[in-house]
């Protein structure tokens, strides 16, 4: 009887193969999938390295209510959160819902139309005024995430209004306009929960750019094998996420995955390894993941401010600096630390990013 002979799994003829669809995980879902392809498969300590927590969030995850007339005390919630679990839910920011409501339905709009309208928008050209794919790091990861994405830097100068997206250019427009008044709100803030003028942060232009991904999550149909996105910290100064009602994300807290409950109204506020270097690890970047789910798709949409100035240098802040407390890290570019650190590594990889600068 002849022996049946199984060829060595080809990873990257898989991962063409996908890319060149141009349609997504969306468009597998569309052709009625039932077992999801191999690439997307996450190895057991990925997916499960610590078991989640069985723990209502809001009472790990602080709420600050920016409305609130009492200054000293909002600044000093943001401290304690800052320092001690890199996260925060914020209410009365500003924004209307009705504008955050539309901004998630035009994520869905553009990930649900027709896929030649979308195929115009898909590259790995990160230059282009927006990039639409499947995962960044799709070439150089060991394992995709289950999601879609696109992306557009918002600030501090939008594209031409033409290039964006018809079925959400304008909501595109609006809710970015509303980050760049928030981010200005939050970098006060935070600027002064350090110890710092208020407007410390933002002279340093941590405020003043911002990159909107549009993340789209579709159904999966086994969701126990794959992840949304993998473990990783945010390689910018400061990440406002604004998610849907279906949940996925969640936090690494205690050494176990605590889930991110969606609360209306509110946007969730993380910390990036930027602020934990200007800060000497005063402040703490959280790592974080998205699961995937059966139930779909989830839509969310994060604001990643770093400066535009890629040639700038940001170290530890002298303020944070003593004999007794001497500089943790090496300065940076953000040309070396995003672009080289970021993204010429699998995301997976972007929790030891800031461990490449320890001096």
């Amino acid at each position: 009887m002849a022996s049946s002979i199984v060829p060595p799994y080809d990873r990257l003829a898989e991962v063409k193969a996908f890319d060149e669809t141009k349609a997504g995980v969306k468009g597998l879902v569309d052709a009625g999938i039932r077992e999801i392809p191999r690439m997307f498969m996450h190895p057991p300590e990925i997916l499960n390295p610590k078991a989640p927590a069985a723990v209502n969030c809001l009472e790990i995850i602080p709420t600050i209510d920016l409305g609130s007339t009492n200054r000293s005390s909002t600044v000093e919630k943001i401290r304690r959160a800052s320092e001690d679990i890199g996260i925060f839910y914020v209410t009365n920011h500003g924004i209307p819902m009705s504008v955050m409501e539309e901004m998630l339905n035009g994520v869905r709009r553009f990930h649900e139309q027709d896929v030649e309208v979308k195929k115009k928008f898909y590259t790995r050209d990160a230059s282009k005024a927006v990039v639409y794919n499947s995962n960044f790091d799709l070439y150089f990861s060991s394992v995709a995430g289950w999601r879609d994405t696109f992306a557009s830097i918002m600030a501090p100068t939008p594209p031409p209004y033409e290039e964006l997206p018809e079925v959400c250019r304008d909501i595109m427009m609006e809710y970015s306009n509303e980050l760049k008044k928030l981010g200005v709100v939050i970098f006060r803030l935070i600027s002064e929960a350090l110890g710092l003028d208020p407007d410390y942060l933002g002279d340093m232009d941590c405020d003043k750019g911002f990159r909107l991904l549009c993340n789209y999550y579709p159904a999966c149909p086994q969701p126990d094998l794959t992840m949304g996105v993998a473990p990783h910290t945010d390689p910018n100064f400061l990440t406002v996420l604004l998610q849907g009602e279906i949940g996925g994300l969640q936090i690494l807290h205690q050494d176990q995955w605590v889930d991110v409950t969606p609360v209306p109204g509110s946007l969730v506020v993380n910390i990036g390894d930027l602020l934990q270097l200007l800060s000497n690890d005063k402040l703490k970047s959280l790592e974080h993941r998205a699961v995937a789910k059966e139930k779909g798709p989830r839509v969310s949409v994060a604001c990643f401010f770093r400066s535009l100035e890629t040639s700038r240098t940001y170290g530890p802040l002298k303020d944070f600096v003593s004999s007794d407390n001497p500089p943790r890290y090496r300065e940076t570019t953000i040309e070396e630390y995003y672009f080289q650190h970021s993204l010429g590594k699998p995301i997976d990889d972007n929790i030891h990013r800031l461990q490449r600068l320890k001096l």
